[in-house]
């Protein structure tokens, strides 16, 4: 029996979610599966995979193969290295001291990477938040100036005629008062 390490999809039409399962090639993509190992979520930023490395490191060594999504997720969690790793220990290349050592600075380093990648995605998000509320806080002061200036000249020119009104006002107040 052949057997795979793949996505059986789930979730709802545009928003699916995948359970990461092994079983028989034979049986459908989402029919019968032998073992459900874990999940994967592509709609997140980055993606959320959820999976038993232990187990898929398991399913591995006794020969399961993974599809090609599958064996990316398994070389980005390092179950692949490991594998690597264990295939030396099994042909005496390394101890198993030497490959857990490995494997454990690989994994150290891998995770402060994908640490990094989420606080960059997050001050990232931050920052054009913060661009996006510049620019629309000069849009806002643009057209404030705009109406500003719109209703300041309607009312200069009746001020201007209030003071010429004045002016002439006054003028004839002080013809009356002189003659």
């Amino acid at each position: 029996m052949a057997v795979k390490i793949r996505l059986a999809r789930r979730g709802r039409k545009k928003a699916a979610q995948f359970d990461i399962v092994v079983a028989d090639s034979r049986s459908p993509r989402d029919g019968r599966f032998i073992e459900k190992i874990g999940t994967y979520n592509p709609n997140t930023n980055p993606a959320s995979i959820n999976f038993d490395s232990e187990k898929a490191f398991d399913w591995i060594m006794k020969g399961a193969q993974p599809t090609d999504t599958v064996r990316a997720m398994l070389s980005y969690r390092g179950v692949l290295y490991r594998k690597h790793l264990q295939l030396g220990v099994i042909k005496g290349a390394i101890s198993q001291d030497v490959a857990d050592q490995r494997f454990t600075d690989w994994k150290e380093q891998k995770d402060a990477k994908i640490e990094t990648k989420r606080s960059s995605l997050g001050t990232a998000k931050e920052e054009t938040r913060k661009q996006q509320l510049a620019a629309e806080t000069k849009v806002r002061e643009a057209r404030a100036e705009a109406i500003r200036l719109k209703n300041t000249p309607a009312a200069a020119p009746a001020a201007e005629e209030g003071e010429t009104a004045d002016a002439a006002t006054a003028d004839a107040t002080t013809e009356e008062a002189g003659a």
